[in-house]
């Protein structure tokens, strides 16, 4: 097994989350017009937890979704892909015209699973404004997509891998990097 450093731990992970909570409130003084949309499954267990800190900040109740990009990936059916996607629920429950939606994702990388995010809450309407809460940056970017919010920047090489656990689906809160056995194509 290869080593893994761990970069945030649970208690990093929750400063960071009201930190990002707190610049959303900053940015956002609209607040009827705000929504958070977590990308399934770490980014929607991230925006459930950003809600209750934004519901405690703003002292109202923001429309909160998930979104599960699985079908919009741009790597469906590719060479070199052969497992099907696993699919998780899309819950966008509340009108996304002329919002501000509020991405949660846990990871930013390449840029594709937020265009993908971003595709797929466009099918559900046109929302006024799209920003952009990630809990690590790690670089690397393929598409023009830049966060608003940054938990924490993490410069990587493209060999290393930056794991997020969270309790409510690993048992602890964590961010970790470590060296991968193969580099990704």
């Amino acid at each position: 097994m290869s080593d893994t450093k761990v970069v945030l731990d649970h208690d990093d992970v929750r400063r960071t989350l009201v930190r990002i909570a707190h610049e959303i409130v900053e940015k956002n003084p609209e607040v009827r017009d705000l929504a958070l949309v977590g990308i399934q499954r770490r980014g929607a267990v991230l925006a459930a937890r950003l809600h209750q800190l934004l519901k405690d900040l703003l002292d109202a109740d923001i429309p909160l979704g998930e979104v599960d990009i699985a079908f919009y990936r741009d790597d469906l059916g590719r060479a070199g892909r052969a497992e099907a996607p696993v699919l998780h629920s899309t819950n966008l429950d509340f009108d996304v015209d002329g919002k501000t939606i509020v991405i949660v994702d846990d990871v930013l990388y390449t840029g594709r699973t937020v265009r993908a995010a971003i595709e797929a809450i466009f099918d559900y309407g046109r929302p006024a404004k799209v920003q952009l809460a990630v809990l690590a940056d790690r670089g690397h970017r393929e598409l023009p997509i830049r966060p608003d919010y940054v938990g924490k920047n993490l410069p990587t090489s493209r060999t290393e891998r930056v794991d997020v656990r969270v309790t409510e689906l690993d048992g602890v809160d964590e961010v970790a990097i470590r060296e991968q056995e193969e580099v990704p194509a």
